[in-house]
């Protein structure tokens, strides 16, 4: 087993070198320091808007340390504006024109802030899980890698978005499990329930889409996605967006019962599979209340202005929104995934732990 997951891992790591890249000769953004800035009212329009002069001092690039004069201008609504003051990170837009280089300002350098939160989440992660905490953060970095470096060329070049999601999901399952769990059968375990409930979350997803006519255009980013890349499968996108959304909560519950499985049968060797499901079942029914309130809270946190619109709209539009049933569907889809994974690991767990008396290695 362990060769067979090694090669698995190897011929997708081949796969990914084989795709095209991207065409990187794109403006880059550079990173400058706000060092001063004046207000200008201005009247040139009925809308009240304010100019700010800018000082910035230039902090990576060809002409780093030298020191730009940027406008930026408030208009009065939050979405657009950027607001600024003294000591400010920000990225700098650069344009070259004949006359020279023309900056402007992007927006604020805000990665600083991820940097540390990732680093309090890796610290805990491995002092409260010790080693598993470390295998478990190496396929956390694993499954950001296969996303980012396989499954995105893969949609990118026509490849049908659900089964590179599917794909993505077995390997990124094993990855985890493995890792966490060991090679054994509680794993292997956990793999097959955690997979074949994904499955099942991808036929109701197609239902769902069908029956709903969803097009997959329910925000900003698809719109901008259609006109940089108008040839993908938005529809697909839609149901691979559920798929990767489901993966993390399901892998859980179903660790969970598969580990629940094999610890009982440890201690007693002469439990039945019908007993050992039973086990499974119980432990499973208290899971399922909070990792499926988890998923919809997940989502519902996610949507909160969504959810507060309702106020200002009638009940019957809103709720026939593409938006809004994209993201109660992901949700119900979900946790439907997380309900029948228990079952299920339930009665692969009790079925392969009880066939090793043991628990060798596979």
């Amino acid at each position: 087993m362990k060769k067979l997951f090694l090669l698995i891992i190897s011929l997708f790591f081949s796969i990914q070198m084989c795709f095209p890249t991207e065409n990187k000769n794109l403006n880059t953004s550079e990173i400058g320091i706000v060092k001063n800035l004046e207000f200008v009212e201005l009247n040139e329009s009925e809308v009240a808007q304010v100019k700010q002069d800018v000082e910035v001092k230039l902090l990576s690039g060809e002409f780093k340390g030298e020191t730009v004069i940027i406008e930026n201008i408030l208009t009065g609504n939050p979405y657009y504006d950027i607001k600024l003051k003294k000591g400010v990170k920000v990225l700098l837009h650069v344009e070259e024109t004949e006359e020279g280089y023309i900056y402007s300002i992007d927006n604020i350098k805000r990665s600083g802030i991820l940097f540390w939160l990732s680093a309090l989440f890796c610290a805990l992660l491995i002092y409260v899980g010790k080693m598993k905490g470390l295998y478990s953060l190496i396929s956390i970095v694993l499954t950001c890698f296969l996303i980012t470096t396989l499954l995105s060329p893969m949609i990118l070049i026509g490849i049908n978005p659900v089964i590179g999601s599917l794909l993505i999901a077995l390997l990124s399952t094993a990855i985890t499990m493995y890792a966490v769990g060991g090679f054994n059968k509680k794993s292997s375990s956990a793999i097959l329930g955690c997979l074949l409930s994904i499955i099942f979350a991808t036929f109701l997803a197609y239902a769902t889409v069908k029956i709903a006519s969803l097009n997959g255009f329910t925000d900003e980013e698809a719109m901008f996605l259609f006109s940089t890349h108008p040839q993908l499968d938005f529809v697909g996108l839609v149901i691979s967006m559920i798929i990767l959304a489901t993966l993390g909560a399901v892998m859980d519950v179903a660790m969970s019962i598969a580990s629940t499985i094999n610890e009982i049968y440890t201690i007693d060797h002469t439990k039945t599979i019908k007993e050992l499901f039973k086990s499974g079942m119980n432990v499973g029914r208290d899971i399922i209340g909070t990792m499926a309130n988890t998923l919809i809270l997940v989502y519902m946190g996610s949507s909160l202005p969504l959810i507060l619109l309702a106020n200002n709209i009638d009940y019957t539009k809103f709720t026939n929104l593409a938006s809004v049933v994209t993201e109660i569907s992901s949700a119900l889809i979900g946790s439907c995934a997380i309900i029948i994974c228990v079952p299920i690991t339930a009665l692969v767990a009790s079925r392969l732990i009880k066939t090793d008396s043991k628990n060798l290695e596979i």
